[in-house]
């Protein structure tokens, strides 16, 4: 069973061989493959080719395209607001906020995604990693969320006190950003992705009122476009933190795979998600995955398994840390290869 069957097939309710394993790793790639994360960051066939690697020395089942917060950014607003560094993720300075003011917003036009900047570098690299992983491997691409990608451009303590002061603006930015993810999409698609990431980290860092008036609307419109014009395309979300208060209404968005970071509560995930949603991750980056022993990932699988029911794929709850032992990952695919989804019944509501 191709890893692309084997999730399509979960996410159907049928019978799966054993249970996918889909850790989101990138400075871990970079690593496995000797090479700088400013490397892997800024060059797609770089990338490519450590995903390409990491998954023939661990067996995993996808080649992940996520990568930093600077690839809409920068195409959108140029490089005046990121800092590049050489072993970890560019990273968007605040005091120098492509959006430090608000009127800048009105000159932004809709970046193109095949335009030759860094979306068109992930782009690329799709393409690479179809082509030497063939029709069978799953590739996931990835979107910034309409509030990360506003946070990357506006500031994430600046778009807070828009909520506020200025909702109006804030509710173009969050537009804005989601057209930008829907005019992205289609060209990872079009490269090879049979599947769509979106992370949108900073909306753990909200609470359910402002999250349902400004930023799941924008979410919604997304995912529910991707779903009409690609309905064979999987749809996954990524909320970095603890959403334990905004899974109610990230409960009616039409996703297919829910991540669920480690500090959230899983079994209220189960809960208020639906029964047969499909979870993933919530194995801890730090305690279980980079501090512990392979002993302690392999338990933390089956805890998180034993919570989510026969609708789990095996991952952390977010970025493998370059600094992970090689043999707690191994330790977590052992347990996806030791197990199929029935092995625990879905946790009773």
């Amino acid at each position: 069973m191709t890893s692309i069957e084997r999730v399509q097939r979960l996410i159907r309710g049928e019978v799966v061989d054993r249970l996918p394993v889909q850790p989101m790793a990138m400075m871990f790639a970079a690593k496995n493959a000797g090479m700088s994360f400013l490397d892997y960051t800024k060059h797609g066939h770089n990338m490519a080719e450590a995903q390409l690697k990491l998954v023939a020395d661990y067996g995993l089942d996808c080649l992940l395209t996520c990568s930093d917060p600077a690839r809409e950014v920068i195409d959108i607003a140029g490089e005046g607001s990121v800092d590049w560094f050489i072993d970890q993720g560019p990273a968007i300075n605040e005091e120098r906020a492509a959006l430090s003011d608000k009127n800048r917003l009105a000159t932004f036009k809709l970046p193109d995604p095949l335009g030759g900047g860094r979306m068109h570098d992930r782009v690329n690299s799709i393409e690479i990693m179809r082509r030497c992983a063939g029709a069978g491997m799953s590739i996931v691409g990835w979107i910034e969320g309409p509030l990360a990608l506003a946070a990357e451009l506006r500031g994430v303590n600046t778009i807070m006190l828009d909520f506020i002061d200025d909702p109006a603006f804030a509710h173009d930015l969050l537009a804005f950003c989601a057209d930008v993810a829907l005019a992205y999409a289609p060209a990872q698609i079009a490269a090879g992705a049979d599947t769509i990431g979106m992370s949108d980290a900073a909306a753990s860092l909200i609470g359910p009122q402002l999250y349902a008036e400004f930023v799941w609307p924008e979410q919604r419109r997304v995912v529910t476009t991707l779903q009409r014009r690609y309905p064979t395309v999987l749809r996954r979300l990524h909320m970095c933190g603890r959403t334990d208060a905004l899974f109610p209404k990230m409960a009616d968005l039409p996703v297919d795979i829910y991540e669920i970071d480690f500090p959230a509560n899983l079994t209220l995930a189960r809960q208020q998600l639906g029964a047969r949603r499909v979870l993933a991750g919530n194995v801890s980056t730090i305690t279980d995955l980079m501090q512990g022993t392979p002993e302690m990932v392999y338990a933390a699988c089956q805890r998180c398994h034993r919570i989510s029911g026969r609708d789990f794929i095996v991952g952390a709850g977010c970025e493998l840390s370059p600094l992970t032992p090689p043999e707690n990952l191994r330790a977590m695919v052992a347990y996806a290869r030791e197990h199929q989804p029935g092995d625990f019944g879905p946790l009773e509501s």
